[in-house]
């Protein structure tokens, strides 16, 4: 019998990185397999570190693809870090960490169920404008506030509770804290309990943590039950906010299932997503979910990012900004799409127009790109490689990203920001 190949500590190091760095670029296994001219297996056995990248010049065409340095996959410069966690994140885990029960006393009294739902829905507001520090400030006092709330009065602290949970789950994502995400979005789920609306919210930010954790099969399973769930529970009659919700939960199914390459599900679920976007139009006051068929427009072109045809996303992408409905969507939603935006011209090698849509998201919600790993790395690779954009080049200096080398050619990050 065949004893199996044990992978080298060096080769499951490289192969670690190649998935850290592919991930990073929203690229599948498939996708990354095909841009190198390898199959799918092949890129597998790398990542497991069972099949070693021992030439160079095999090590630098990955990198080419992965838009990085070599030495980031060797490990030269250690593990790809892009800033520290932003302030606030700390108190937000050891809020979530707290486990305590609440018990009513003669020294304790359960807050007011106005005042909660007015700091939920601030919150709220707070994440729509894309304002995540001082979101991630508030959100430690909302939450045990909320929990308070629940504990003295379910029947009105229930709903509101969720809803402190998934605003907190999706800041998390935000700002690259998706395993945290993940913590806050099942306990929103765990609070929803039985009602499938509310367990269909909490579920959408679960998605997305799945996502940022590289789990998006996991995650278009998640979203797809919750959305059947919300369907099946209506009966006919649509209880406010469930058809944002449901369309919602395609939305998301639909782009975890970009993320891992199943093309058919993706135009399934988007196509399903457009008729019930159909049905509810644009103007939406998005209390409940950003869900328009604006949004989903929106969803077809990142979809498009994550299969690679960066093409296509670049043409819709021209028409969708140009429409009304565009500047109808939350800011929060509009920069976090246009970063989405600067990699598909990125993609196609047209560096200006990438870096003009990423200095376009940075007018429309700072904090998008100066808070999220995501963003900041496509700042970077626009500053590292494109011409000298003085909108790009600012942003970078904000961002802690000077040029180093005699070539100029690298960016290194000088503090967190």
């Amino acid at each position: 019998m065949a004893v199996p190949t044990r992978p080298c500590a060096v080769s499951v190091a490289v192969g670690r990185r190649v998935a850290l760095w592919r991930v990073r670029r929203r690229m599948t296994q498939q996708v990354l397999a095909d841009r190198i001219g390898r199959s799918k297996s092949w890129v597998e056995k790398v990542e497991r570190g069972v099949r070693r990248l021992d030439r160079f010049s095999l090590i630098q065409q990955v990198a080419d693809v992965l838009r990085v340095d070599p030495t980031e996959l060797l490990g030269d410069t250690g593990q790809p870090q892009i800033g520290g966690a932003p302030a606030g994140v700390e108190a937000v885990r050891a809020a979530l960490a707290r486990y305590e029960v609440f018990a009513a006393g003669p020294t304790w009294a359960a807050p007011d169920a106005g005042e909660v739902s007015q700091r939920v829905e601030h919150a709220w507001s707070t994440y729509r404008h894309g304002d995540h520090p001082r979101l991630l400030r508030t959100v430690p006092e909302l939450l045990d506030a909320a929990r308070r709330l629940h504990t003295a009065r379910p029947e009105h602290g229930t709903g509101l509770l969720v809803q402190a949970y998934r605003v907190v789950a999706l800041v998390l994502v935000k700002v690259g804290e998706s395993d945290l995400a993940w913590l806050a979005a099942d306990r929103a789920l765990a609070t929803a309990g039985s009602d499938p609306l509310l367990a269909g919210s909490a579920a959408v930010p679960l998605a997305q943590a799945l996502r940022g954790l590289g789990q998006s099969r996991l995650a278009m399973t998640t979203a797809v039950a919750a959305a059947d769930r919300v369907a099946a529970s209506t009966n006919g009659k649509a209880r406010p906010g469930s058809r944002a919700v449901y369309g919602t939960l395609l939305l998301q199914a639909g782009l975890a299932a970009a993320g891992c390459g199943d093309t058919h599900s993706v135009g399934e679920l988007l196509r399903q997503a457009e008729g019930v976007a159909a049905r509810i139009g644009d103007g939406q006051d998005y209390r409940t979910a950003s869900f328009s068929p604006a949004a989903v427009e929106l969803a077809h072109i990142v979809a498009a990012v994550e299969a690679g045809d960066a093409r296509q996303a670049v043409r819709r992408h021209e028409t969708a900004t140009q429409q009304q409905a565009w500047r109808g969507l939350p800011a929060e939603h509009r920069a976090a799409y246009l970063v989405d935006a600067a990699r598909a011209y990125l993609d196609v090698g047209d560096f200006t127009a990438a870096g003009r849509w990423l200095v376009e998201a940075d007018r429309v919600a700072p904090a998008e790109i100066r808070c999220r790993p995501a963003a900041r790395t496509v700042v970077a690779e626009i500053a590292r490689c494109g011409p000298q954009l003085a909108g790009v080049g600012r942003l970078a200096t904000a961002l802690g990203l000077t040029r180093s080398g005699n070539e100029g050619t690298s960016m290194t990050l000088i503090r967190p920001v």
